[in-house]
């Protein structure tokens, strides 16, 4: 349990080609850098990942989209690189746009076991095609579906070495709960402590959910 720091090699060899991935940030800001350039760097192909956006072409996980290794983003938006929607329009790239709540949500629903929810948002526009509409009192919702991953990379401000996570203002974002729908969770975390330096009301993420922590090749 007070073991879980690893290398760039060990992270790289949970890697394969044809993974889903989930990864934390709201334009790169809470975006791992250092594991998006470890996943660049292994060479792994046909990628699913799933975050709130895109980034942008060098920042976030940008450079994994430029690099040809994602098959398919699952995202709120991607209008920040352009080089998502280029490929996106040439076929090269399957985009799943799902609005920001729904997103959160469908994660959220990975996480508890949940088998989805319903949602009024996206009703009468190209959201609902393909999915299961219900009536309920009148209002009309779309069945939404759980999101989960293979793999969850997170950036935290700080850690302890069982892995409990702080994270830095804004840069929160989308990492709590992405922590909760991964079958493998890898936080890159800026300072790590001993165990009891952090206070058990402020941790964020608790240990739990993390299997590893990276802070770089050592």
């Amino acid at each position: 349990m007070n073991n879980k720091l690893i290398n760039a090699a060990t992270f790289r060899d949970s890697l394969r080609d044809g993974m889903t991935i989930m990864f934390g940030g709201f334009m790169g800001i809470g975006t791992p850098a250092l594991l998006v350039a470890e996943i660049l760097e292994s060479g792994a192909r046909d990628l699913t990942i799933i975050g709130n956006d895109t980034g942008f072409t060098e920042t976030g996980v940008g450079p994994l989209i430029v690099s040809g290794q994602v098959k398919k983003v699952i995202a709120s938006h991607i209008g920040t690189n352009p080089e998502t929607g280029r490929r996106m329009i040439s076929g090269e790239l399957d985009v799943e746009l799902v609005p920001q709540g729904t997103l959160i949500e469908r994660i959220r629903c990975g996480g508890s076991g949940l088998g989805g929810f319903l949602t009024p948002t996206g009703v009468g526009t190209v959201v609902e095609e393909n999915k299961q509409k219900m009536v309920i009192d009148g209002v009309t919702y779309l069945l939404e579906l759980p999101l989960r991953a293979d793999l969850a990379i997170l950036q935290a401000a700080k850690s302890d070495r069982m892995g409990n996570l702080l994270y830095s203002l804004t840069a929160r974002n989308f990492n709590p709960i992405m922590a909760l729908a991964a079958d493998k969770v890898v936080a890159q975390c800026d300072q790590i402590v001993e165990i009891g330096d952090i206070e058990p009301d402020f941790v964020m993420t608790p240990a739990a959910l993390v299997d590893y922590l990276y802070q770089g090749d050592n």
